[in-house]
């Protein structure tokens, strides 16, 4: 079992904030890397890294024995290498979503995390959102009853954020971004049997792929959803998400300082005629929280819940969307890993 962390991190764009937390909670800094050699000196010089604890090629990052984790904070496509290399390394990682964006990525990260006795975590951010864990609190306990409908979205313009590497065509919006309203509905329903998705273009006509996609989903016969992906809409970044349940329905989102909890009066029958209000933090990228979860499993080696399995089964899930849109066939995920 570690005694501490002592931790790099890999790409600074939003690394920066992990970087920040780190700070923040005193965790020692082995190194931080960014192919940007400005970008580098900038968040260097902001947090007073020292010079030869900085880098631009991450490789440089394998060689340092006190290292004993890493966070990958990269463009998707370079999670496969990456991931890999630091396991193979003996270093504890934590990997941002999606955890790879093409099949065998998948497979070959799965295939070295259980092959590692490392530990081996995926960047689900959502999962540290105030309003949804407090949603799930309230799932967990019973509050609205079963469950029978879910639906959450990713609504993020991407018209100025259209990098290179968002625009590769495997990286579909729905697997890069939209990976996050599908991996919250597989938090609170599980596995998903099987999507139904339909998708246009018209609004980013230079991207490679759909601009927004709809997705019907069926876990159970007594379980149905929907999720949908715009990656053109014109509104500020935002995650609706209901949860409909045989005792209440729960309205939230991540930018909103609020949400509502619809429940029964006193008769057991009747909704009551006003939601209670709750209030909550707004902190939609809560990577303190995410990094004190990491540390417990590496420090005290509790469970992994966001394990390389299941982070591949959330972007199986979003692959399996991008084929149904594209052959209008509905089509059930694979979550067979080889």
């Amino acid at each position: 079992m570690e005694k501490k962390m002592c931790v790099g991190v890999i790409g600074l764009v939003m690394g920066r904030h992990h970087l920040k937390g780190l700070v923040d909670r005193n965790i020692e800094v082995a190194a931080i890397c960014d192919i940007n050699p400005e970008t580098l000196k900038k968040e260097g010089d902001l947090y007073n890294i020292p010079e030869e604890k900085r880098f631009t090629d991450w490789k440089e990052l394998l060689k340092i024995e006190e290292m004993n984790a890493v966070l990958i904070i990269t463009p998707d496509q370079l999670h496969r290498e990456m991931s890999e290399a630091f396991l193979a390394a003996g270093k504890h990682v934590m990997c941002e979503k999606p955890l790879a964006i093409v099949r065998e990525d998948l497979d070959a990260i799965v295939k070295a995390a259980e092959k590692s006795d490392k530990v081996f975590m995926v960047g689900q951010i959502c999962r540290f959102t105030p309003a949804f864990v407090k949603a799930k609190q309230l799932v967990d306990d019973g509050v609205i009853g079963d469950l029978y409908y879910m639906e959450s979205e990713y609504a993020h313009d991407y018209f100025k954020i259209m990098h290179e590497w968002r625009a590769d065509p495997n990286r579909h919006g729905v697997i890069g971004g939209g990976c996050h309203a599908v991996d919250l509905l597989r938090w609170f329903g599980g596995d998903v049997e099987e999507v139904f998705a339909y998708g246009t273009h018209t609004l980013l006509p230079n991207a490679p792929y759909n601009d927004a996609t709809v997705a019907v989903m069926k876990w159970n016969k007594d379980l149905m959803g929907k999720v949908f992906v715009s990656t053109g809409c014109k509104r500020p970044y935002t995650m609706r998400t209901q949860l409909w349940g045989s005792k209440g329905t729960i309205l939230c989102d991540n930018t909103s300082d609020t949400m509502q909890l619809w429940t029964l009066g006193e008769d057991g029958i009747d909704v009551k005629k006003e939601p209670e209000i709750i209030p909550v933090d707004i902190n939609n990228h809560n990577v303190c929280h995410e990094f004190d979860v990491f540390a417990d499993h590496v420090l005290n080696g509790t469970p992994v819940q966001m394990t390389a399995f299941e982070g591949a089964k959330t972007v199986a899930t979003c692959m399996a969307i991008v084929e149904s849109s594209m052959t209008g066939k509905p089509v059930a995920p694979n979550y067979k890993f080889d």
